[in-house]
């Protein structure tokens, strides 16, 4: 009764809800962010080769050690990072359940939590599952954030504020500037930063640069990655957490009942990735990306949508409004089922769904000829039948 009290206001996920009705109604899908191409040769030969080698069973609970190590040395090599494998490192069943195992870990009842907003859907769930209130700050597609704005969300109860960069869904890549300022206002009030960094490799504009990384940031912050995005994985579900040893070891006990392990094949698998895959491999992948995005991006101008071309990650946020007064949800189930392309309404990323009633959310992590299609499609949009509310 107890846990029903406190997620009983919880909707299912919009986005793997539109994800249904794409497949339904034969949909092209760009509602959830997966792949529809294939993961690198190297890491499905080494998933096949662990698994025939008979790496089948647990693996220990907060990750295999030669995925452990191989987290380290990459942030030393790409940030700069002292990082223990032994006292710093879990490994999780994704990045999704790193976020709510750091939340668990840190958070207790009556904290407050900020969170940028649009957000990721699970962000504000999971601090109310941990008995914290959410605090909201918005964060533009465009402009700055107000540090402000921001100074005034921090409060005696904050206890954490989640960073996501390169941000999923506004494709924002926050500056250094503004972190340096998210930064101080951790030391000042003594609050974690828990950065959702799963999008670190995939960005067009400015720098990554890991919170962690900035003065007297490492023990304060919660730095959350994982194969997902970077290796076109997002079924193998493996994702990463880096933290001040004192917080790891509560971390690990979180993740531990939570679910115990990550699959212990393809943490091998995403080790040797790690360790085999070059500049070169991480350079592909934004260029490659950054040429889906401007595809998608045109498509969506042309059909009459407006949007900003994300920084960073791969999701485009639309404003339908010059299309139609349909709000976003309905929006959504039209352009799914009567022009065939599937977006996520813009709705499921705001704390109050008026916030994002003239907004979609499109995945472009798709193959060019995928997103040509959709393209093709949206083309239709613009004609007379558009939808209208009598």
């Amino acid at each position: 009764m107890h846990t029903a009290r406190r997620t009983h206001s919880f909707t299912e996920s919009v986005i793997r809800g539109m994800t249904r009705l794409a497949s339904e109604r034969g949909a092209i899908n760009l509602a959830q962010g997966f792949p529809n191409f294939p993961a690198p040769d190297a890491l499905k030969e080494a998933a096949a080769r662990a698994v025939h080698g008979d790496v089948n069973q647990y693996a220990i609970t907060w990750g295999a050690k030669r995925l452990r190590d191989a987290l380290a040395r990459k942030y030393a090599e790409w940030y700069g990072m002292t990082v223990n494998s032994e006292t710093d490192v879990t490994v999780t069943c994704g990045a999704t359940e790193a976020m709510a195992a750091a939340l668990l870990a840190i958070v207790d009842p009556g904290d407050e939590v900020i969170v940028f907003e649009p957000f990721y859907e699970n962000y504000g769930p999971d601090a109310i599952l941990c008995g914290a209130k959410p605090v909201y700050v918005p964060l533009d597609t465009t402009r700055e954030l107000d540090l402000d704005r921001l100074a005034a969300a921090f409060s005696s109860r904050t206890r954490a504020i989640i960073v996501c960069t390169p941000n999923n869904p506004t494709g924002r890549v926050l500056s250094r500037r503004e972190l340096e300022a998210i930064a101080e206002l951790c030391r000042r009030h003594d609050a974690y930063a828990v950065t959702d960094e799963i999008y670190e490799h995939i960005y067009y504009e400015g720098e990554h640069v890991p919170l962690a990384t900035l003065d007297g940031m490492r023990e304060r912050t919660i730095t959350i990655s994982g194969a997902s995005k970077t290796f076109s994985v997002t079924g193998w579900r493996i994702g990463t957490i880096v933290a001040p040893p004192d917080a790891t070891d509560a971390i690990r006990k979180v993740h531990d009942f939570l679910t115990v392990g990550a699959p212990a094949p393809l943490q091998e698998a995403v080790a040797i990735g790690l360790e085999t895959l070059g500049d070169d491999y991480y350079q592909r992948l934004k260029h490659d990306y950054q040429a889906r995005r401007d595809l998608l991006c045109k498509a969506l101008v042309d059909a009459g949508f407006r949007c900003t071309p994300p920084q960073g990650a791969y999701y485009v946020l639309a404003d339908h409004s010059a299309l139609s007064d349909l709000p976003d949800d309905e929006f959504a189930y039209w352009l799914t089922k009567e022009i065939g392309v599937a977006p996520v309404p813009g709705s499921s990323f705001f704390s109050r769904p008026e916030l994002g009633r003239r907004l979609v959310r499109f995945a472009f992590c798709k193959t060019e000829e995928m997103l040509r299609e959709a393209a093709r499609r949206l083309a239709q949009v613009k004609h007379p039948a558009r939808p209208v509310r009598a």
